[in-house]
């Protein structure tokens, strides 16, 4: 199996691992098209475990279900213009350091609060 230098320099359009041929033309273009498309997926993979791991903090503080943690993520998201994957970073980094940005916090507990208050009134 070729090194993953060879493999990327393949890839790049500058050699086929082992033939020393180029890659030229439309097939250079796909190859830079799935390139693209293959780091967007693995992007979207580690921001859906930071994702996953933020709901699981918001379970554990709130003593909820995952249905809720994910809403209340969501919710915090939405009021405090900031991208989902950034408030689960922060939320996670939260966890760890104990630090959280304060518009961040103050809906992190008006949005627990509120799911508090509808399951006690329900």
């Amino acid at each position: 199996m070729p090194d993953s230098s060879a493999a990327e320099a393949a890839v790049a359009g500058k050699a086929t691992p082992g033939t020393g041929d180029t890659v030229e033309g439309p097939a250079a273009e796909r190859v830079e098209e799935l390139q693209d498309e293959n780091a967007q997926l693995q992007e979207a993979v580690r921001s859906h475990a930071v994702v996953d791991q933020a709901i699981g903090v918001v379970i554990a503080l709130g003593r909820l279900t995952p249905d809720q943690g994910w809403r209340v993520l969501r919710e915090i998201s939405q009021r405090t213009n900031v991208k989902l994957r950034d408030v689960a970073r922060l939320l996670i980094d939260w966890a760890r350091t104990g630090r959280l940005d304060d518009g961040i916090r103050t809906e992190l507990e008006q949005q627990l609060g509120r799911v508090r208050s509808a399951r006690d009134h329900a």
